[in-house]
C-alpha cells in the first residue's frame, strides 16, 4: 500500500501513516467493532476449545461452554459473528454508495479484498496436500486438523450476503422496512418447515435467510448512524426479549454457539439486534476511545490484515499443537485446572505462529 506525501511521490503506507490519514468524517466505531470481531473470534477459536485427539485417534474441538456454570452466557456478549455480518451490512452499503450503485464495481472491489487472502490460503494449503499425498499421506492433512477449515464455512456464507447487495440495497433503498419485514417473515416460514421436517432443503435455506437479514440490519445502521441512549437502549431490549424467549419459550438451545449456528436459528437474529443496542450503547464512549492515536492504530493494523488475520488463525493453532503433540504434552478433552492453567500458553503461541504468516502472506490483502 502506499500513501501521498504531499510532494508527488508515493511512499509506503504503513499503519501508522493509514491511522494518520483517516478521514476526519469516518465513523471510526464501526472499524473498531470490525476488529474487536474478528480477535474475538481468533482467541475463542484459541483458548476457548477443549481440542484433543479423541479415543479414535481423530482431532475434535469440543466446547466447553455446557461444561461451565451459566457458560452459555458467555456466548451472548463472545458470539460476535451476528455483530461481523451487521458490520459488514454497514460497509457494504457504504461501498455500494461508493460504487454508484453499479453492481460490477462494487463487485469487483470486494472480491479483490475478499478473495486475494483465502486465494493465497487456499493455494498453500493444496501445495501441501499434493506435497503429502505424494509422500505416502493415508489422508488428507486438513482433515487431520479440521478446524483448519472452520473459516471457510463463514467465508461462503458472507460471499454470498455480499453477492446480494446490489439487490437487497437496491430493495432497502425503495423500502427498507418493507423488505426487513419481508424477509424476517421468509425466515420464519423457512424455519417453521424445517423444524416440522416438511422440506428437505429448509435448513440450508433458513439458515442463509438469517445471514442476510443479519446483515440487512447494517443497512439500517448505515441510514440512521449514531442514534440517542433511550433508542440503544430500546433495540438493546428488544434483542435481549427476543432472545428470552426463543430460548425460553420456543426451545431453542441457550449456547449461541453449535446447535443456533448451524442450521443457524433467527435466535440468531435476536442475538445480533441486542449486540447492535449494546453497540449503540457503547458508542460514546468507543468514539472517545477511537480518537486516541494508540488505540486507532490497532483498530487499523487488524483491519488491514482482517482477512488474513481469519483465514490463517487455525493454521497457526494446528502447527502448535502438533508440535506440542510431538513433545508428548498432548492436551486433555477435560475442563479442569490444568486446562485453565494451559490457557495462557494456547494465546500466546498461536499468535507468535499467525504474526509470521501475515507478515509473510499479507501483502496479497494489503494490494
Amino acid at each position: 500500500m502506499t500513501t501521498d506525501r504531499g510532494d508527488g511521490h508515493r511512499a509506503p503506507a504503513g499503519v501508522a501513516a493509514l491511522a494518520d490519514a483517516t478521514p476526519a468524517g469516518r465513523d471510526r466505531l464501526v472499524d473498531g467493532v470490525r476488529a474487536a470481531a474478528i480477535v474475538v473470534v481468533i482467541l475463542w477459536h484459541w483458548v476457548g476449545s477443549l481440542t484433543h485427539r479423541g479415543a479414535d485417534g481423530v482431532i475434535v474441538m469440543p466446547n466447553p461452554v455446557d461444561a461451565v456454570p451459566l457458560g452459555w452466557a458467555a456466548t451472548w456478549a463472545l458470539q460476535v459473528m451476528p455483530l461481523f455480518f451487521v458490520v459488514g451490512g454497514f460497509a457494504n452499503l457504504a461501498g455500494w454508495d461508493a460504487a454508484g450503485h453499479r453492481a460490477g464495481v462494487f463487485l469487483r472491489r470486494r472480491a479483490r479484498r475478499l478473495l486475494a487472502p483465502v486465494g493465497v490460503w487456499v493455494v498453500l494449503w493444496a501445495g501441501v496436500e499434493v506435497v503429502a499425498t505424494l509422500a505416502g499421506a493415508a489422508s488428507p492433512l486438513v482433515a487431520w486438523f479440521p478446524g483448519v477449515l472452520t473459516p471457510l464455512w463463514f467465508l461462503g456464507v458472507y460471499a454470498l450476503v455480499t453477492a446480494l447487495v446490489p439487490v437487497t440495497a437496491g430493495r432497502h433503498r425503495r423500502a427498507p422496512a418493507a423488505t426487513l419485514g419481508a424477509l424476517l417473515l421468509v425466515v420464519v416460514l423457512a424455519e417453521t418447515l424445517r423444524r416440522a421436517g416438511a422440506l428437505p432443503v429448509a435448513g440450508v435455506m433458513s439458515s442463509a435467510l438469517v445471514w442476510l437479514l443479519v446483515h440487512q440490519l447494517g443497512y439500517l445502521w448505515r441510514d440512521h448512524g449514531r442514534v440517542p441512549g433511550g433508542v440503544a437502549l430500546a433495540v438493546a431490549g428488544v434483542g435481549l426479549g427476543s432472545l428470552v424467549v426463543a430460548t425460553g419459550v420456543l426451545g431453542y438451545p441457550r449456547s449461541m454457539v453449535g446447535a443456533n449456528l448451524w442450521p443457524t436459528t433467527p435466535a440468531v437474529v435476536a442475538l445480533a439486534v441486542l449486540q447492535l443496542g449494546l453497540v449503540a450503547l457503547l458508542a460514546p464512549a468507543a468514539d472517545r476511545l477511537l480518537r486516541r492515536r494508540r488505540p486507532w492504530r490497532c483498530v487499523v493494523a487488524v483491519n488491514a490484515t482482517a482477512m488474513t488475520l481469519f483465514v490463517w488463525h487455525m493454521t497457526g493453532f494446528a502447527a502448535v499443537f502438533l508440535v506440542v503433540e510431538h513433545l508428548g504434552a498432548a492436551p486433555g478433552g477435560v475442563p479442569d485446572a490444568g486446562w485453565v492453567l494451559a490457557r495462557p500458553f494456547w494465546l500466546l503461541a498461536p499468535a507468535v505462529v499467525l504474526a509470521g504468516l501475515v507478515a509473510v502472506f499479507r501483502r496479497a490483502e494489503l494490494r
